[in-house]
């Protein structure tokens, strides 16, 4: 089935459930680096997706009222977002698909306050994963 391509400047929008955390997301910027091009804006290929990062996102979780903040990024691609055919460059270019992998690390954990003098206790996880999907503005360029 062919899929719309993805080209510089698109999208990669974060959805905030990462449970149990639940993170403010901001979508995330495709650089495209194919050498072929659509209406001036490089193709998406495969490897462009481990350069998104949206850094500076904030986080909750249950039973910590302070929030966090981290950065978030893309883990993995779904099996339908990389061409199996179209290539550009000998890379296969990035399709729109459905959902991917995302992975939210935490550089600044959440607290909960303490519950009498002292320190409060840090969220202890160093990651948490979810989902995400692209959102493109090419509306006729396909791959397969």
């Amino acid at each position: 089935m062919s899929r719309l391509i993805l080209i510089e400047g698109d999208k990669a929008i974060f959805l905030p459930s990462f449970t149990p955390a639940l993170v403010l997301p901001r979508p995330g910027e495709l650089k495209g680096s194919g050498p072929a091009t659509l209406n001036g804006k490089k193709l998406c290929v495969e490897g462009d997706e481990g350069k998104v990062s949206v850094a500076n996102c904030s986080y909750v979780i249950p039973g910590y009222s302070i929030p966090g903040k981290g950065t978030l990024k893309i883990a993995a691609l779904g099996d339908d977002q990389k061409a199996k055919k179209t290539k550009t460059g000998d890379k296969a270019v990035l399709l729109k698909g459905t959902t991917f992998t995302a992975t939210f690390e935490v550089q600044n954990p959440a607290k909960q306050p303490p519950k009498g003098p002292g320190p409060p206790i840090l969220d202890s996880t160093p990651t948490y994963t979810g989902k995400g999907m692209f959102k493109t503005t090419n509306k006729i360029f396909k791959g397969t």
